[in-house]
């Protein structure tokens, strides 16, 4: 027997969820589903230890699905992004711009929190609406649409006839293969290392992002921990590099980490399990089908820069739930202009971030000097610094 839904999401990352959870909070009822259970603490085992900067156009999404209110007492606020260039021949700040939130908005630029505490608010707000279906362990795995419905059918073997299906799963994402829809994919031959630091200046809610070469080093703000200031730090290098820095002992490790972050909040000290994460810009050729929306990273994957990432998908959902209704839900007309919207905005937008990566990566002395040359002249204009801070925000 087949179970009739409004609305069916595949993938129970933080999209996936914060999709179950806006449509839920909007009176539809709403099955998720994801192959793994979430980790919701960052001790166990496969913790996700990256962190998600929420931006403020992203907070009235969270705020009407209710799950701004449980994660504002943890977040940290974003009130200084700082880019320091430290190209030169030896690795210290020799460039240094701040872009202070103050300077375009009342508010911080965005609120920092650890993507596994994410999780366990968000799990714990869908147990609060009665019209959402939580399944962690159970996987999709086949599609069939018709103009009214797309039929599902989960691992379980249960079928579901749901009237719009949001795939949330992923860049490598099975509802878009089922839909036959292509993507384009450029590798840089980087990866990141994802990780949290202890240091003994405090960060003043300060982000900041240094420019040597391989990619930047980025330290995020965090609460206090054991008493300490703490930072995420996202370090992106070419692969064979990240390997190598991986493979250190944990002294010699500490001991390039500070190396590399110019000692800009003293001595660093690692306090967390290392991970790694492959770094690639991709976009899906559609960002929808029939009875089906693409969102996420089954949309659009950017390296870690700005921010951008999560941001992107919390502007996915900010569309889709713009153009839900209960009387068109999934049909062809909302869809496709929700592709047209999100996937001209995608674009751009992933352009912008690849060319800042690829400039982060240079290598060569000389390119890094001119590199460092003209963004101090591109950040010097008062104007400029400010449209790039709209721009960055999603305030543009």
């Amino acid at each position: 027997m087949r179970q009739r839904v409004d609305v069916l999401v595949s993938g129970g990352g933080v999209a996936g969820l914060a999709a179950a959870a806006a449509f839920g909070a909007a009176g539809y009822s709403v099955i998720c589903v994801d192959p793994a259970p979430p980790i919701t603490t960052g001790d166990a085992p496969g913790a996700d230890l990256r962190t998600t900067a929420f931006l403020q156009p992203s907070i009235p999404v969270l705020t009407a699905a209710g799950l701004w209110q449980r994660l504002e007492p943890h977040a940290m606020p974003l009130q200084v992004m700082r880019i320091v260039d430290a190209g030169g021949a030896d690795p210290v700040a020799r460039i240094t711009h701040d872009f202070d939130a103050a300077d375009v908005s009342a508010q911080p630029f965005g609120w920092n929190l650890p993507n596994w505490l994410l999780r366990r608010e968000f799990v714990a707000r869908l147990d609060e609406l009665p019209t959402v279906d939580f399944r962690p362990g159970v996987a999709f795995r086949g599609l069939f649409t018709r103009e009214t419905e797309a039929l599902v059918t989960l691992s379980d073997g249960a079928r579901v006839a749901a009237r719009l299906v949001l795939a949330a799963d992923g860049r490598h994402s099975p509802v878009r293969r089922a839909l036959g829809i292509d993507v384009t994919t450029t590798r840089y031959g980087q990866k990141a290392l994802a990780f949290a630091v202890t240091h003994p200046e405090p960060h003043e809610n300060v982000s900041t992002e240094i420019h040597r070469s391989g990619g930047p080093f980025t330290l995020v703000p965090l609460p206090d921990h054991q008493g300490k200031p703490c930072s995420a730090v996202v370090w992106m290098e070419t692969g064979p590099e990240i390997e190598r820095l991986r493979a250190l002992p944990r002294a010699a490790f500490e001991a390039e980490m500070n190396t590399r972050s110019c000692g800009l909040f003293g001595w660093l000290e690692q306090a967390s399990p290392l991970t790694v994460w492959p770094i690639i810009t991709q976009i899906a050729d559609r960002f929808s089908g029939q009875r089906t929306a693409l969102m996420a990273e089954a949309a659009h994957v950017v390296p870690p820069i700005g921010a951008q990432g999560l941001n992107m998908s919390l502007g996915d959902l900010t569309a889709l739930m713009d153009l839900a209704d209960p009387a068109t839900l999934g049909n062809a007309g909302p869809l496709d202009t929700y592709h047209r919207h999100r996937w001209t905005e995608a674009r751009l937008r992933l352009a912008g971030v690849d060319m800042l990566n690829r400039a982060s990566m240079i290598e060569t002395r000389a390119l890094r000097d001119l590199r460092a040359g003209a963004l101090h002249a591109l950040y010097s204009l008062a104007p400029v610094r400010r449209g790039l801070m709209q721009l960055g925000i999603g305030m543009r």
